[in-house]
């Protein structure tokens, strides 16, 4: 999938963990995407998701103690595609089919699901 992604891609990141969103950021600078975020609560990927030019995102289904289903509402509104991150096993309530991205995960992953995501 290398070079799959085109620069310049506009990613939402939403992510409550400083190491794992410091990740993905790194990743996705590396395959050319422009990041937006990282939000780090419902408030702020509410605002983002909403109001911000974005392409394609990453949404952590727990935000602290919070669900995220109101974000990916807000992105499926806006018909805007995401891949969800989940540390979790078994099924992901709330949320339309999608690219789901176990953590942990590295770098191929995270770009094979982006790539997944946007050619659903």
């Amino acid at each position: 999938m290398k070079g799959s992604i085109s620069p310049g891609l506009r990613v939402l990141v939403v992510e409550d963990e400083c190491a794992i969103a410091a990740f993905l950021e790194a990743i996705l600078a590396d395959m050319g995407c422009l990041v937006v975020g990282p939000a780090a609560t419902l408030e702020q990927a509410l605002e983002l998701g909403r109001n911000r030019a974005i392409d394609a995102a990453f949404l952590d289904i727990k935000l602290g103690g919070e669900h995220s289903t109101l974000v990916g509402d807000a992105l499926e509104e806006r018909k805007i595609p995401f891949v969800l991150m989940t540390g979790y096993d078994g099924p992901i309530d709330g949320y339309r089919p999608a690219v789901v991205l176990k953590k942990p995960f590295g770098a191929q992953g995270l770009e094979d699901a982006l790539a997944s995501c946007l050619n659903a």
